[in-house]
């Protein structure tokens, strides 16, 4: 980074990665600057969540960055950029491509030329996504009890060929290479982290999104759990506090990252199936949640393992959180959610309310 003194914009900064980036450069004292429409169920409280614990030094910006022709003025002052702001659900792209195409395309364009507008442009590190690989239907597996397990490949790296299924993969993909291409023509210090499942606290967690958290949100409330597919599937699972590392060694080691796309994930360490997560859930509900089955999703991947080598030889970055602690973690951050929700409602009881 170039110092600092500067305003980091982050777009999408009330999802649930930017909530908790903007945290971690907060507590650091740095200034943070939210772009976010505000549209996604959750979202507007984890905003007054920062606002809460960090005052001033959060300046929200409500607008759509597909919209809005303020963007050259949300830059001013802007050292570096953190753009996040996406439709992120596979089964909304295919029900709405073109709400997809435009926040996720066409949003990218727009940030990337008000940064080229600037007469130093930011830093910008972009959201990418490991669906820039497709269905990877091509990897040889073995179906074992609870998993399948790649026998050739055992982690997916950079060199595999892009393969961008579905609408959301197409926009995202897109976005990337639009991103890497104004670094290389343009100048634009950006690189792309083609991140893996995340999870962790302020995550709404829905079928199409979130899904670790999803799982443990259906399983505290006593509901069934939906599957789509056998629950075989595996994925290199990241807890949050891991990726908001790997975002702040991104713009740390900009100089050797920028123009390229990178890997970041759990990795092969981290690498669980559906099925093993139910029961880390288990293990730490005391109570094994009910699973609902139904046929696999279009573009699918039965078999999805990160290999981050390359990121981190550059900026010596590894995940520390296993899944069986990050499970545990997020699940006593829901419950706390949980309690600090049905305070009120006690409170009411108490003094006679309805």
């Amino acid at each position: 980074m170039r110092g600092d003194d500067g305003v980091v914009l982050i777009t999408g900064g009330a999802g649930f990665v930017g909530c908790n980036v903007a945290a971690d450069l907060l507590a650091g004292g740095r200034r943070v600057r939210v772009l976010d429409d505000l549209s996604r169920p959750g979202v507007r409280a984890n905003l007054d969540w920062l606002r809460r614990t960090y005052g001033d030094r959060v300046e929200a910006v409500v607008a759509d960055i597909a919209g809005t022709e303020r963007l050259h003025e949300v830059l001013e002052d802007v050292d570096a950029v953190y753009h996040f702001a996406a439709q992120v659900a596979v089964t909304t792209s295919l029900e709405r491509p073109d709400l997809d195409f435009r926040t996720n395309l066409l949003g990218t364009f727009r940030l990337l030329e008000a940064l080229r507008g600037m007469k130093r442009p930011a830093n910008l590190v972009f959201a990418s996504t490991n669906k820039v690989y497709g269905d990877l239907a091509h990897l040889p597996l073995r179906e074992e009890r609870r998993r399948y397990v790649s026998f050739e490949v055992p982690a997916v790296d950079e060199t595999q060929a892009l393969e961008l299924h579905t609408p959301y993969g197409c926009s995202k993909g897109g976005a990337e290479q639009y991103v890497l291409d104004y670094s290389r023509t343009f100048g634009i210090p950006a690189t792309a982290l083609r991140m893996s499942c995340i999870y962790g606290p302020h995550q709404c967690g829905t079928e199409d999104q979130g899904w670790v958290a999803h799982f443990l949100i259906r399983a505290l409330a006593g509901r069934p759990i939906q599957i789509y597919g056998d629950g075989k599937q595996v994925r290199d699972i990241l807890f949050v506090d891991d990726l908001v590392a790997a975002q702040r060694a991104a713009l740390a080691h900009m100089a050797r990252l920028r123009g390229r796309a990178w890997n970041v994930g759990g990795g092969i360490a981290n690498g669980v199936s559906l099925l093993e997560v139910l029961e880390l859930i288990a293990e730490v509900t005391g109570e094994r949640p009910e699973a609902r089955f139904q046929a696999p999703r279009p573009g699918d991947q039965k078999f999805y393992v990160s290999d981050c080598s390359a990121f981190s030889a550059v900026t010596g970055w590894s995940p520390a959180v296993s899944p069986a602690e990050g499970v545990a973690r997020l699940c006593r951050w829901l419950c706390d959610q949980r309690r600090l929700a049905a305070e009120p409602d006690r409170a009411k009881t108490a003094a006679g309310g309805a």
